[in-house]
């Protein structure tokens, strides 16, 4: 594995830093406070060719690698977190797994208006009585003829009220409990398919959140994507690629909320001198820099081994879980150093812990992603 980056991955961070600087990061506390979609940053991401960044070129994708796709992410979250799982959920959560398991004419019809940032897509697998428990779900898929009709409820799902597409587990065959599962696409002016009004958030307020209800929502043959049965392993090793995004938005927010604080530190007097001085701020400042850099290695390693094509459950685990509860604590020290003035919206480290919680719930939460470490540990015992 190379730490060092690549001359075209140094290029696509310097890129994206700037547009991070330039383009998210003096609007990102207004799109927060309005809890708006920021369309004009995502149609932005479209033209940088951040929307499908691993998918080939032949199915719209600048076709780079999942470390770049890591670089990449950092620095766009940095600006704007809910940007960046707008990015995230289209990139991980959708595209991955519409190139992996669909065929040519599915990648055709809803790969390629994605990848390249023309559409937008969102992946529905939590439902209210099946969130940590993916296996429980109620959502049902019904043979019709040659094709299905689904009827089921899907909740907590990011991007969902802007979607052109959802990515829809559902259960095929109930009694063959999580190999019953199978995997749709399913297009938002489906009849039947219906979105709920955005859900009011603590964090990430900008990427819009809601239900997707569906009543005798009938599909063709063609939205089955992959065999059937297939749904709950196409769901699984989508979110151990969707970790990685995540994992690496956690570092992006860690990262502002660190920047933040170093400056204001050399900015803020105390005592006759900068804050900067008193050694409790640099432990503080010490401690939250090494916890970025171990959570940005460990990001590394989990996309270089995506890069491989190698098993890399555990590593997407451990990138996430570390990563996620870094950002927490890199957040929560940079309020301590802001004092009184961190607890206050006119400043951006109030936003960065908001926004930091939530890396800890989705996509898996920190008790899943110990689960999942140890399950593969004690395997290889």
């Amino acid at each position: 594995m190379r730490i060092e980056l690549t001359e075209e991955q140094r290029m696509l961070q310097q890129t994206c830093k700037d547009f991070a600087d330039n383009e998210l990061k003096p609007h990102a506390a207004k799109w927060d406070e309005e809890k708006r979609f920021p369309s004009e940053a995502v149609a932005q991401l479209r033209d940088l060719g951040l929307m499908g960044v691993a998918v080939p070129e032949k199915w719209g994708g600048p076709e780079m690698d999942n470390v770049s796709y890591v670089v990449a992410m950092e620095e766009i979250s940095r600006g704007c977190a809910s940007t960046g799982v707008i990015m995230s959920v289209n990139n991980s959560l959708y595209c991955d797994p519409v190139l992996r398991y669909g065929n040519d004419e599915q990648k055709e019809r809803w790969l390629s208006p994605f990848a390249s940032g023309q559409k937008l897509g969102c992946f529905g697998l939590t439902e209210p009585q099946a969130g940590s428990d993916a296996a429980a779900q109620k959502t049902t898929a019904v043979p019709d003829g040659d094709g299905w009709v689904l009827n089921g409820t899907k909740s907590w799902i990011t991007n969902a009220p802007n979607a052109d597409t959802a990515l829809i587990f559902a259960m095929t065959e109930p009694d063959k409990g999580v190999k019953g599962i199978s995997a749709f696409l399913v297009d938002r002016d489906n009849p039947g398919y219906e979105t709920s009004a955005p859900e009011q958030k603590m964090g990430i307020r900008a990427a819009l959140s809601s239900e997707i209800v569906m009543e005798d929502c009938r599909l063709g043959p063609e939205a089955l994507l992959g065999k059937p049965g297939d749904g709950f392993k196409v769901a699984m090793s989508t979110l151990d690629g969707g970790r990685i995004g995540i994992a690496a938005q956690a570092l992006g927010i860690a990262r502002a909320a660190l920047e933040a604080a170093r400056e204001y530190a050399v900015e803020r007097v105390a005592f006759g001198k900068p804050i900067a001085d008193f050694q409790a701020i640099q432990f503080m400042v010490s401690d939250m820099a090494t916890r970025l850099e171990a959570s940005r290695l460990l990001t590394y390693k989990a996309a270089w081994m995506k890069d491989q094509k190698a098993r890399h459950s555990k590593e997407s685990a451990m990138a996430k879980v570390f990563a996620s509860e870094a950002a927490t604590f890199v957040a929560h020290r940079a309020q301590q150093i802001f004092g009184g003035n961190g607890y206050s919206v006119e400043y951006p480290v109030e936003r960065h812990y908001r926004d930091a919680r939530i890396t800890e719930i989705y996509e898996g939460t920190s008790e899943i992603q110990r689960l999942v470490i140890a399950t593969s540990l004690l395997r290889e015992a």
